[in-house]
């Protein structure tokens, strides 16, 4: 797959994020993908971000696009044929309200999305956003303010401790178009700043589904900021793994066969 030299603004980024039981979680991810514990929790969650200004790397500001998306994720760990740790994040399922997103998606660049409709209320005093897909088959709300700490019961010790769990989940595997492969999208930030985001209303369809996530599994643990960072894109190797519930096959990284 090619992936051309991209780059633009991160306008917004919000990282919505669950403790979850680490036993729920390894059910819903491929064979060789673990979840990375904060603690005693696995940590899923919801990537929301604006991207502004995206174009090849030649291309002036001025003509790149804007677009909405977002991502359900896992934190997860695995090994490369070398036997050295890696971590990241595991997205089975990838949104966007951008139409050239949804063609080139899988096709010029790693990550098959769904069409959803985006209602976004973005000022500095705060952040409401309602997403549902085109399908009928995903909704997420979100409205926060900001914040000066991370909520009290949060599974993580400070701000920065939070920081550089989620700095590490940089690189994104998702399902391709075909079932046995992971593709793998790598955000490069050469800053990094997260502020805490107060959160007075959350759901997420995928993560209240009982028959994935069993009652008194999930809890809201705490949501991240990032505002206006420069940023690109690159393509990590992809994995080979059998995405389905009922089979799934070792991964193996395509530059070691």
């Amino acid at each position: 797959m090619l992936l051309p030299s991209i780059r633009g603004v991160i306008k917004r980024r919000v990282l919505v994020n669950f403790r979850v039981d680490p036993e729920v979680v390894a059910r819903q991810l491929p064979e060789g993908l673990r979840p990375k514990l904060q603690g005693d929790h696995a940590i899923a969650g919801i990537c929301l971000i604006r991207l502004e200004h995206l174009r090849p790397q030649l291309v002036p500001a001025a003509f790149g696009v804007a677009s909405e998306n977002a991502a359900h994720r896992i934190a997860v760990v695995w090994h490369d044929e070398a036997g050295a740790d890696c971590e990241g994040v595991f997205i089975p399922i990838r949104h966007t309200a951008s139409p050239l997103v949804l063609l080139l998606g899988g096709r010029l660049f790693p990550g098959v999305h769904k069409k959803a409709f985006f209602a976004i209320t973005d000022t500095p005093a705060e952040i409401k956003v309602a997403i549902h897909s085109k399908a009928g088959d995903m909704s997420l709300a979100l409205q926060g303010t900001p914040a000066n700490a991370l909520p009290f019961d949060s599974a993580f010790s400070s701000l920065e401790s939070a920081s550089e769990f989620f700095r590490g989940g940089s690189v994104g595997y998702s399902p391709a178009r075909h079932s046995d492969r992971l593709e793998g999208l790598k955000l490069v930030t050469p800053t990094w700043r997260v502020e805490p985001l107060a959160v007075s209303e959350v759901s997420s369809s995928w993560l209240e589904n009982p028959s994935a996530f069993p009652p008194g599994s999930v809890e809201f643990d705490c949501a991240l900021v990032m505002r206006d960072v420069a940023h690109s894109w690159a393509a990590a190797p992809p994995l080979y793994a059998d995405c389905s519930a009922t089979v799934r096959q070792p991964m193996r990284d395509e530059r070691n066969g």
